[in-house]
């Protein structure tokens, strides 16, 4: 399956385990990549705006999931800030963490709303993808 993001096309998959050919990441694991790459975001800005060391920076995710293995419950993130980072910035460091968008929707979820329509050509969906990216 393709999806369009504004200008960009991403590719998803299932695992070859759940009948996909594994060629791309499932949409899952993009959701769990999207709280990664965004709380990432947050904790590269906060050290860059105090100008701190950025190298070495890391984080990662860990769903924490109920017993039957499906529903994640719980979603650990992981910072490890570069060697060497100021102790004193550790609280707000997480607090900046803590601002990660993605993350906020989750705690405050949005309604869904499901319709069947009729499809468009691919030609289509492109122009109207692109013509909702800001120029």
């Amino acid at each position: 399956m393709e999806a369009s993001c504004g200008r960009f096309w991403i590719s998803t998959d299932q695992p070859t385990t759940k009948c996909g050919g594994g060629t791309a990441p499932s949409p899952f694991d993009l959701f769990l990549a999207s709280i990664a790459t965004c709380a990432g975001f947050y904790a590269l800005r906060f050290l860059q705006q105090r100008g701190l060391a950025t190298e070495g920076l890391s984080l990662d995710v860990d769903p924490q999931r109920e017993p039957g293995g499906k529903h994640v419950v719980r979603v650990r993130i992981g910072i490890v800030p570069p060697p060497s980072f100021p102790d004193k910035y550790r609280d707000a460091l997480v607090r900046a963490v803590d601002q990660c968008a993605v993350k906020k929707h989750l705690a405050h979820p949005p309604e869904f709303e499901i319709a069947v329509r009729r499809s468009q050509p691919r030609r289509a969906l492109l122009e109207a993808a692109t013509a909702a990216v800001p120029a």
